[in-house]
């Protein structure tokens, strides 16, 4: 299992284009409802910050996700967008779950 966390800025101009563009991929997601890939994002109170939770079956499944037209055109365009503060990526280990997650 991989679990990555991501936090990131925008610019308050482009935060509501950064929304629009992460339901594309949940949408592309939940159409193909790949079984190893839990895919969530959250906004924080400032209204510019996000923080994407992602669980992953194995590094095949996150490389999937990666390969997404939706998930290029996310990433290409928040990269171009003038982030306030850039991505801080960490991979994290599970200690407990009342969550099945792959079985």
């Amino acid at each position: 299992m991989k679990i990555v966390r991501v936090q990131y800025t925008t610019t308050q101009e482009y935060a509501a284009t950064n929304s629009e563009n992460i339901n594309n991929v949940v949408k592309e997601l939940r159409k193909i409802n790949h079984p190893g890939i839990k895919y969530s994002t959250y906004l924080l109170p400032d209204g510019k910050t996000f923080m994407h939770f992602d669980q992953f079956e194995n590094e095949e499944a996150h490389q999937f996700l990666m390969g997404l037209a939706s998930f290029k055109k996310f990433s290409d365009e928040l990269w171009a967008s003038g982030l306030e503060v850039e991505p801080k990526l960490e991979l994290l280990s599970l200690v407990a779950s009342s969550e099945d997650f792959f079985g």
